[in-house]
């Protein structure tokens, strides 16, 4: 190489580093680790967000310690609410009670145009709605299955969902809790875990007589139909059948939690699920069942209510018309799942998007160290 082109090669270097200086080490890697924090963070806003199976709401359809990737294209992206926050952490700075966050400045927020809409049998993530301390982008995220669209009329009989009169197909990997009376102590691992059942625990079954061959020893589990049918074949085990609410039993801490209605997780509602735009009659049953969505959900202010009566402003109100739609959701492990039957309907504005596919899951209670990792879960589409 000439001197005349080691010249022009320094001088074009010169000229593309600020001040003609070269850059340190430590600027470098500052620079690099700036644009990865803000392309990380605009691919978590815009296109998709890994999220965790915390609990076994959705067994057996996601396990916990199932990594997944939940979709914001589909339902279509939602703009910042809360834009003083530190980036990529949601409720806490990573490792401590440090809040993230400052409320300071809400904006008000907005959807981007998606290619679906929420489908019923969606499994959908969203922001916890009664967590009203935090704003609604950062309330802490669930995912559970859509059973019920705005507008739809929904009814659990005998633990079936039904919406508007017709019975939902129930997905194929849903979860009952059965009563497995057996004759002896069973070896755990063996038998409950080498057959996919992560929760059970033993149990007696008395009947509060005076015949003691009336009472069973076995294990309370929550399984599916299939694993059920399979337990059944052990020489050891006496009977296996499903633990289901009777339609006279009264269930504490269901939503709305009102004496009006004798309700339990197995025979629930009829409920409307709130659509934009519709009119309800305040009647004592409607107050109860809709008074959350009028003062925390539809954006209206100075909303009182005593007894069966609601004020907005100041105005006592005998009709309402909801401003935004809502989703009744249900975890699919139906007997151990803390859903709409207990916490009520999920607004629109707090879904964060749709769970497409399990990228990677981990086992949190592995029979073995070659069992840690669940390879035929790996890049499994969501159902």
């Amino acid at each position: 190489m000439t001197t005349k082109n080691r010249t022009f090669e320094r001088e074009v270097e010169r000229r593309n580093t600020p001040n003609g200086k070269k850059k340190s080490a430590a600027r470098e890697w500052f620079d690099s680790v700036l644009f990865a924090v803000v392309a990380a963070t605009l691919i978590r806003w815009l296109f998709f967000e890994a999220f965790t199976i915390p609990t076994p709401s959705m067994e057996n359809s996601l396990l916990v310690g199932d990594f997944l990737f939940v979709s914001k294209l589909h339902y279509g992206t939602r703009t910042p609410k809360t834009p003083l926050q530190v980036p990529l952490t949601h409720q806490t700075i990573w490792g401590t009670n440090l809040s993230s966050y400052s409320d300071a400045v809400q904006l008000p927020q907005y959807r981007l145009p998606g290619f679906s809409e929420v489908k019923r049998g969606d499994v959908v993530v969203f922001n916890y709605p009664p967590e009203l301390q935090h704003p609604v982008d950062l309330r802490t995220n669930y995912i559970k299955r859509c059973v019920g669209l705005p507008g739809d009329s929904l009814v659990v009989r005998d633990a079936q969902v039904y919406v508007n009169g017709q019975a939902m197909e129930n997905p194929p990997r849903m979860e009952d809790e059965y009563f497995v009376a057996t004759t002896t102590a069973v070896n755990e691992d063996k038998v409950f875990r080498e057959n996919g059942i992560s929760e059970f625990y033993s149990y007696s079954e008395t009947f509060n007589d005076s015949i003691p061959g009336n009472d069973e020893t076995g294990y309370i589990v929550y399984t599916t139909t299939a694993i059920a049918a399979k337990l059944k074949e052990y020489d050891f085990v006496k009977d296996v059948r499903v633990v289901k609410a009777s339609s006279g039993y009264v269930e504490p801490g269901l939503y709305p939690q009102s004496a009006l209605f004798k309700w339990n997780r197995d025979n629930y509602g009829p409920v409307v699920i709130p659509a934009e735009g519709m009119t309800i009659q305040l009647t004592p049953e409607n107050v109860a069942l809709y008074k959350d969505v009028i003062k925390n959900y539809d954006g209206n202010e100075n909303v009182v209510v005593d007894g069966n009566q609601i004020t907005i402003g100041g105005k006592a109100i005998t009709s309402y018309t909801f401003k935004q739609d809502y989703y009744f959701m249900m975890g699919d492990n139906r007997h151990n799942s803390a859903d709409s039957r207990y916490w009520g309907f999920v607004p629109m504005d707090h879904i964060v998007g749709k769970a497409v596919f399990v990228w990677m899951s981990i086992d949190p209670n592995p029979t073995s160290v070659a069992n840690k990792i669940r390879w035929s879960r790996l890049f499994r589409v969501i159902e």
